[in-house]
């Protein structure tokens, strides 16, 4: 039997840019962390069983009309809660502290000064240190109970604590990597304040999930989507270990795919871990369901669709193939992450940002039960797990590729002719980018062709019309926020010269320097 989910911390968002952050930065004080909305009752956060509550910040001002409140029951729970920034005056509001404009707003690097030398939020920290501010309004007193553990210039309470209540909270973001000593500040609440033991572990997350598939899946016959990305191939890892020649991998080649990919599912997963696989060639099913789609909701629920419809008839190959008459395939396996859960409105409360093909795509007559052993994971943390199971490097370690491929890397319709000069231009610039040493410096690498958008160019001494190759390098830790990564000119340089020389119908090349956000790491 599965043990018994450990009781979450929950990060209550409060539509800070940083919430997932929080939560990460939770589990990576070895403690498990959920997201839920600012919107959920004291009695649905205390459903959970929550071993405690962080506040997230958040854009809003404490006493603006119609900004999110905590509920003052909340305190008088018993739950330790843990205030940031917006939170925190929140929190202070809350309990009868006040909160007001002072005209000292805070933004960035901040100093910060220690007031108290036994505040638990600080123990074994310099009274003097960096942290990392956003605050136009300023908590100016604390509520009665609480002691001022730090000040800064524009906070005359920059962070407070009740140790008999199991209540704190600090105006700065522990969360960012900018303030200096942040997680030890969130661990000393977790871990001091809150009393938490740090067990939680990607290795318990295997042993975990393993006994959960088990109960769910039974002796029942197990398809799983593979893709050749990290998030597919855990997946199918776990499951495998789980439950073993029940399950069938099935990979389908839609067309979508970049240079070798294929041959890189065939050769290194199956060499890794002897998985059945069966490979679909779909690439006309997929194309003729495309043609002339340029809405990219449209086709991320198209591509969706059809690769259920392609996994119901693998899994009635599969079952004809075992010689197993009456039985049926009832699971389906899909790499799905708690960003993608987020990201499609299902995860915070927050707003549906992109349908993720395995949560927001998936057709309403689903003829399977999922089976999402990753659901509740960050990408690092998916990695970690790979590592455990002894999946190779190049499978743990490639860059996150969209299930619906390709085609969300035109920005237009969809055809063989475009998914060609796509395809070429994308391979040049992994090649270059293998070539100079920096695989591990970038998150992610799309390369994104404007098949609607031409420019004049001059090539071999003649004018052509040409479409735009747009470079969208980006660095991050989870995907939930990025930032381009500044690549040496020299390799842009490079990347930009063979695509220009060697890709037909391309005559101009161009980098995005957008962060996330407010962009998205995908252009569709």
């Amino acid at each position: 039997m599965a043990a018994p989910a450990p009781r979450p911390v929950l990060v209550v968002d409060f539509g800070a840019q940083y919430a997932q952050l929080i939560a990460r930065r939770v589990r990576e004080a070895h403690v498990y962390s959920e997201i839920v909305p600012h919107t959920m009752s004291v009695s649905e956060m205390l459903a959970k069983q929550p071993a405690a509550i962080v506040l997230s910040g958040g854009p809003s001002s404490v006493y603006a009309d119609g900004a999110p409140s905590v509920d003052p029951a909340l305190f008088d729970s018993g739950v330790p809660v843990f205030g940031i920034c917006y939170g925190f005056q929140a929190m202070a509001q809350a309990l009868g502290g006040t909160v007001e404009r002072t005209g000292l707003s805070e933004y960035g690097g901040t100093p910060l000064e220690v007031t108290e030398a036994g505040a638990a939020l600080f123990a074994g920290l310099p009274a003097r240190q960096s942290v990392w501010m956003s605050h136009g309004d300023s908590v100016t007193r604390a509520p009665d109970g609480f002691v001022v553990s730090a000040t800064s210039a524009g906070a005359p309470v920059a962070a407070m604590e009740s140790l008999d209540r199991r209540l704190a909270g600090v105006q700065f973001h522990p969360e960012v990597m900018h303030s200096e000593h942040g997680q030890q500040v969130l661990e000393s609440f977790l871990h001091g304040i809150a009393g938490l033991e740090p067990t939680w572990t990607t290795e318990g997350v295997i042993d975990d999930q393993v006994a959960r598939i088990r109960d769910q899946v039974g002796d029942g016959l197990v398809v799983c989507g593979l893709s050749g990305g990290v998030d597919s191939a855990v997946a199918a890892a776990l499951v495998q270990r789980a439950v073993g020649d029940q399950l069938t991998c099935v990979f389908v080649d839609h067309g979508l795919l970049r240079a070798g990919e294929a041959e890189q599912v065939e050769r290194d997963f199956v060499a890794a871990t002897g998985v059945r696989l069966v490979v679909v060639d779909a690439q006309r099913r997929f194309l003729d369901a495309l043609a002339g789609v340029t809405d990219p909701e449209q086709k991320r629920k198209i591509i969706g669709r059809e690769f259920i419809r392609v996994f119901e008839d693998a899994a009635r190959d599969v079952v004809a193939q075992a010689g197993e008459s009456g039985r049926t395939v009832d699971f389906l396996v899909q790499g799905t992450l708690y960003p993608d859960v987020v990201e499609s409105g299902g995860g915070s409360g927050t707003a549906n940002i992109k349908s993720h093909h395995n949560v927001g795509g998936l057709p309403d007559d689903l003829a399977f039960t999922l089976v999402e052993p990753l659901r509740t994971l960050f990408k690092d943390e998916v990695r970690q797990v790979g590592l455990e199971l002894g999946l190779p490097p190049e499978i743990v370690w490639r860059h996150p590729f969209p299930g619906p491929g390709l085609a969300i890397r035109i920005v237009g319709a969809v055809d063989a002719e475009r998914l060609a000069i796509l395809r070429a231009a994308d391979a040049i610039a992994r090649e270059e980018l293998t070539a100079a040493g920096l695989d591990r410096d970038v998150w992610q690498f799309p390369v994104v062709l404007l098949a609607d958008v031409r420019s004049v160019g001059v090539q071999g001494d003649g004018r052509t019309y040409g479409h735009p190759i747009v470079l969208r390098p980006v660095s991050s830790e989870d995907a939930m926020t990025a930032d381009w990564s500044r690549l040496p000119y020299d390799v842009l340089a490079r990347i930009s010269t063979r695509i220009t020389n060697e890709v037909r119908d391309v005559n101009r090349v161009v980098l995005d320097v957008t962060s996330k956000p407010p962009g998205t790491i995908e252009w569709e």
